[in-house]
């Protein structure tokens, strides 16, 4: 990894690695927007430069690389993905485009230049198992159930053998201040929304997963590049496990709405793409190296408190 030594000009980041400047894909969605405001709120420790799609469009995989080997930088962090589920299902050419060869194109960019080289996965890569009833750990087989999955896993698989400085953060159920691109926001919100429109929600109870909160994703993220964590896979979910169904009704409690939340089926609520009926990620690897997850509950109230609906 290409740190700066000490006394080479900048301050040290107390407790992390001398890092120089760190490019970050995907800077305006969900998670990207959380890791800007992370960013600052730590001091501003290194130079994050965002790169957004008018400088560098992903799906155009010929041109990431002389991009990034134009760029100057010491880290990547990729958070682009095409991540419509429903949508990839009937566009896989696009997501194995997105999802797979250009992650592994910027994995054999960092590793020309010699920087570390993180990647946002899902736990989407899951799911095959159909009786799993424990939290999913790192080594556990992917076993995807869905064109997205399948894209996200393989661009696991390639970008490490490409780089072998790649940490891959793999994450789940994600809501954040600025909502997810193209889905009109986040699960919160749309249950807020219907909530209050409809006085009445259906919500599956069958597919249980880790909610998390994209403001505690980055918060990791930043606290393993201030470790240098060993390259590898890593769990960053929220701890605690819930079903949809669950989720949506902690949210209508949370907010006082007077909405009722009858579980479903999957069978009841049919969608273009299969989804896993258990996806939850231990995360207690990354705890080790950094700090404990927050449980779910816990960053669904400081979300709802940031948004103004406590």
């Amino acid at each position: 990894m290409a740190f700066a030594p000490p006394g080479h000009g900048n301050a040290r980041w107390p407790g992390g690695p001398w890092v120089v400047k760190v490019l970050l894909l995907g800077p305006n969605g969900q998670l990207g927007t959380d890791i800007r405001a992370a960013h600052r709120a730590a001091g501003e420790p290194f130079d994050l430069v965002p790169l957004g799609r008018d400088r560098l469009d992903v799906s155009q995989v010929d041109s990431i690389g002389p991009a990034l080997a134009a760029s100057d930088f010491d880290l990547l962090i990729n958070c682009t993905s095409y991540h419509r589920t429903d949508e990839v299902e009937d566009n896989a050419a696009l997501a194995f485009a997105v999802n797979t060869h250009a992650v592994e194109a910027m994995a054999r960019a960092c590793a020309d230049k010699g920087a570390r080289f993180v990647h946002i996965s899902t736990d989407y890569v899951f799911g095959g198992d159909h009786t799993r009833q424990v939290p999913l750990v790192e080594d556990d087989a992917p076993a995807p159930v869905n064109v997205y999955g399948a894209s996200k896993a393989l661009g696991e698989t390639l970008a490490r053998l490409a780089h072998e400085d790649t940490v891959i953060l793999r994450v789940a159920s994600l809501f954040g201040v600025a909502g997810a691109s193209g889905k009109g926001g986040n699960f919160v919100e749309t249950m807020i929304r219907f909530g209050i429109e409809r006085g009445a929600l259906k919500v599956v109870a069958d597919q249980v997963m880790s909610p998390t909160a994209t403001a505690d994703v980055a918060n990791a993220i930043l606290a393993l590049i201030a470790r240098e964590s060993p390259p590898g896979i890593y769990h960053v979910a929220g701890s605690g496990q819930a079903s949809w169904h669950e989720f949506a009704s902690e949210i209508i409690r949370m907010t006082g709405i007077e909405a009722t939340v009858t579980p479903c089926s999957s069978a009841e609520f049919p969608t273009r793409a299969a989804r896993p009926r258990y996806s939850v990620l231990d995360n207690s690897r990354a705890a080790k190296l950094i700090a404990p997850m927050p449980d779910w509950r816990d960053a669904l109230g400081r979300y709802l408190a940031a948004k103004g609906h406590l």
